[in-house]
């Protein structure tokens, strides 16, 4: 592969935008994956209510067994990758390409948004609610997020700790929809400083179109719906290893992302027809 050296390049790197986590404020952390990788979640039925009667032997009714399910949560996502970086190069490209750096892009870059598109995905596959409707207009795109928190309150989902993902389209459309600026609690701040921020009490977090599965345009969940360990993040750096003049960069990652069965109603998703 050619080398770009020094003599006619900067030493500073023209680095590519990058940004932090945009799902782990929405993932439940209640389990417990260390020394295992899979967990037995249990889920408890209840029992429905009957009348009382005041003669026989089972005045409270026919009594049966409460049962269980079990649902498996099984790891299955083990990434790794690796990348060298020969002492000449780095020094006849005035260290421009330090090893630290490297890292530091490799995860801002390639790995976070890994996760956070495999965790939406995971959410719009396993939700219990799905919308589909014509294109988000600016005339709808209030309406179409109403609707959204209605299935979610029918569903008994709490209104807190409720987060809206949503497409950059969503995102235009509902600051220009003229029922969502009349109606909503964010109606003044938006006039004044053009954010939505927060919507009827949901967080509202646009993320990039490459990052939604296809056709998708908004996605609310409630933060219980989904454990999503990562159980292995390790990055090394090893100078001078056998073979190898300069520096090899090693990185494994270990994690997945589940919908519980029965938080699955706590998500919703609206498509596109």
């Amino acid at each position: 592969m050619a080398q770009n050296y020094a003599e006619k390049y900067s030493s500073k790197v023209d680095e590519r935008f990058s940004q932090a986590s945009l799902t782990n404020a929405a993932i439940n952390s209640d389990y417990d994956f260390v020394g295992v990788n899979a967990v037995n979640v249990y889920s408890i039925p209840t029992v429905a209510l009957g009348d009382y009667t005041m003669s026989g032997s089972a005045r409270y009714g026919t009594p049966t067994e409460l049962n269980d399910t079990v649902q498996t949560l099984t790891l299955t996502q083990d990434k790794a990758f690796t990348f060298t970086l020969d002492k000449r190069n780095q020094e006849d490209s005035a260290n421009a390409k330090d090893a630290g750096a490297a890292l530091r892009r490799e995860v801002d870059e390639v790995i976070i948004p890994t996760i956070d598109k495999y965790r939406l995905a995971a959410w719009v596959t396993g939700a219990g609610n799905t919308t589909t409707a014509a294109a988000v207009t600016s005339s709808n795109a209030y309406s179409v997020f109403l609707d959204a928190q209605n299935l979610l309150m029918d569903d008994l989902v709490p209104m807190t700790n409720r987060v809206a993902y949503v497409s950059p389209n969503f995102y235009k459309c509902i600051k220009l929809d003229s029922s969502f600026i009349k109606a909503s609690d964010m109606a003044q701040d938006m006039l004044v400083n053009g954010s939505v921020g927060m919507v009827d009490g949901v967080n509202i977090v646009p993320v990039p179109s490459s990052y939604l599965p296809a056709t998708v345009e908004l996605l609310i969940v409630h933060k219980s719906a989904m454990v999503s360990p990562v159980k292995l993040a390790e990055y090394k750096t090893h100078i001078d290893p056998p073979g190898i003049n300069g520096t090899l960069v090693e990185g494994r990652i270990y994690y997945d992302a589940f919908v519980l069965e029965n938080k699955k109603n706590g998500i919703v998703v609206h498509k596109n027809a």
